[in-house]
């Protein structure tokens, strides 16, 4: 098949490659220009330079809504278009356009997770397994029918790092397998359960912010969701940010008020947790290493010199 590819970052480059490696012609390719954003600058393997090795004819757009790339589309006459980590919205008029429609790749087990940092909230919320999902692009974001599936377990240590790993290795096969699914005469897919939809906005330094209110197994899935390269979930001590790297949940629990630096367990500093902390029924987040304002990272048990003051969401 004719295959027009729209994409930006690893997802669009591992996309890319995949569709070069495959029997499929790749005609044309849109991605976005290059951003200064902190989260696009993370995995960010250039999807125009690989076009470019391979002697494809690239568009750099913020957005595929004007008139001269709807003409280079026409002029490309592709028989399906396959995107995957494009940015913005995509107008009918342009996913409609070749013979099959337009394929997307969303690296989230689909209907859940639709929109923006899936693994990240995937992990947080504590999922058993994330993957990748093939569907057929509708008029609503990630709602179409799914092509192609498929899912691998998460770990009880794997951080967002590792699901990344994990989850970019299966979009060759996911994206390959469902095009030829469809270039085999296949027209009808699996239609979503909307009853089962969740959809997730981008996260910011607001979602980053530890709240010592949330239960510690929540914390310590945050603290692993936000490993390097994303920014550390941070908290403050004493008015100075302070980035948490690593952490565990208590064997032991502590009562009192959330945020306390209360005790050292093991390998780590123990930090009351939870809204109902008071009942003395909760674990605690045991810090292991920590990261200062100025850059020092360092043992929890170095940084905490003395037990006692707290941990704020806040200077």
């Amino acid at each position: 098949m004719r295959v027009v590819m729209f994409g930006y970052q690893t997802w669009g480059h591992r996309t890319l490659q995949a569709l070069l490696d495959s029997e499929h012609d790749v005609v044309t390719v849109v991605t976005h220009p290059k951003s200064e954003h902190a989260y696009e600058k993370i995995w960010s393997d250039s999807v125009a330079d690989l076009a470019e090795e391979h002697g494809v004819p690239v568009v750099i757009r913020n957005r595929p809504d004007d008139e001269e790339l709807f003409r280079l589309l026409k002029e490309a006459d592709p028989d399906i278009i396959v995107a995957n980590n494009w940015r913005t919205w995509i107008p009918p008029r342009v996913y409609t356009l070749p013979r099959y429609g337009t394929l997307n790749v969303h690296d989230s087990l689909l209907p859940k997770y639709a929109g923006f940092s899936p693994l990240i909230w995937a992990l947080i919320n504590g999922e058993t397994e994330v993957g990748v999902t093939a569907h057929m692009m509708d008029e609503v974001l990630d709602a179409g029918d799914i092509v192609l599936q498929r899912a691998v377990a998460v770990g009880p240590e794997d951080t967002a790092t590792d699901l990344f790993h994990k989850t970019v290795d299966l979009i060759a096969p996911v994206t390959v397998g469902a095009l030829d699914l469809i270039a085999s005469g296949r027209a009808e897919f699996t239609p979503q359960d909307r009853s089962q939809a969740t959809f997730f906005h981008k996260r910011a330094e607001e979602d980053v912010r530890i709240d010592w209110t949330w239960p510690a197994e929540v914390l310590e899935r945050l603290v692993r969701a936000q490993s390097a390269p994303y920014p550390s979930a941070f908290t403050f001590h004493r008015g100075e940010r302070l980035e948490v790297v690593s952490a565990t949940v208590s064997e032991g629990r502590y009562g009192g008020t959330p945020g306390r630096i209360f005790y050292r367990e093991g390998e780590g500093v123990v930090i009351v947790a939870g809204a109902d902390a008071r009942t003395g029924r909760n674990h605690g987040l045991a810090i292991t290493r920590v990261r200062t304002a100025d850059g020092r990272e360092l043992p929890a048990t170095e940084y905490f010199t003395s037990m006692g003051g707290y941990l704020t969401a806040r200077p």
